[in-house]
């Protein structure tokens, strides 16, 4: 025989399934547009150092396209928005923004410009730092020395920024992992450019003094 909750527990039951069906849609959606995002970002990364800035833009553009589609998250299952896999997506199309501007010329955009929240941003940011490493490096396989130090700069002045930001672990998504791993970065890196710098240097005043030499 019934008891008197018994038509109060199946409205419960059924409020509950219909929560969940729709935070399991949310969250299939989410997983979708984070994949998505991620294999953009990555892409557009590719295509700057390609030196291919239409194509980038053009990928970025369907990262975001695909991040606004997924906005109604933080308001119907937020901490579906919030995971994880979510926030990589963030920090991944940050970290191609930023790197396209930064290697194009153009102004670094800002956490309002991306619509991203400050801990995505920010490491994002940090990742950059490798993206011009890698930048420099394929440089100086290439000989060319255009630009480097500018970089170099661009890096340092990065660090310095994400090392003034200091809060815990949980509000910055592990940006002390990141910096740490950053600083090693930023010191090979001074020393592959300043080595290439000096060779290059030495190679030049070898050839004037051959030219000199062959001319007098």
């Amino acid at each position: 025989m019934p008891s008197r909750y018994s038509a109060h527990l199946s409205d419960i039951g059924a409020a509950v399934i219909k929560e969940l069906t729709e935070r399991n849609r949310d969250r299939e959606q989410a997983l979708a547009v984070s994949r998505e995002v991620i294999r953009f970002s990555a892409n557009a990364i590719r295509a700057v150092h390609r030196g291919d800035f239409d194509d980038a833009r053009e990928l970025i553009g369907k990262g975001a396209t695909r991040l606004e589609e997924a906005d109604h998250i933080s308001q119907t299952s937020p901490q579906i928005f919030n995971a994880g896999f979510m926030n990589d997506a963030r920090k991944e199309f940050t970290e191609a923004n930023v790197t396209l501007a930064v290697i194009s010329g153009a102004d670094i955009p800002s956490i309002a410009d991306l619509k991203v929240d400050a801990a995505a941003y920010i490491n994002g940011l940090a990742e950059v730092i490798g993206e011009l490493r890698r930048y420099i490096l394929d440089a100086l396989r290439r000989d060319t020395f255009d630009g480097c130090e500018e970089f170099m700069d661009i890096m340092d002045e990065m660090y310095s920024v994400l090392v003034t930001i200091d809060f815990p672990e949980g509000v910055t998504s592990g940006l002390r992992r990141n910096t740490d791993a950053m600083r090693g970065v930023l010191e090979r890196t001074r020393g592959d450019l300043t080595m290439a710098l000096r060779q290059h240097s030495l190679e030049t005043r070898l050839t004037d003094w051959e030219n000199n030499r062959a001319g007098s």
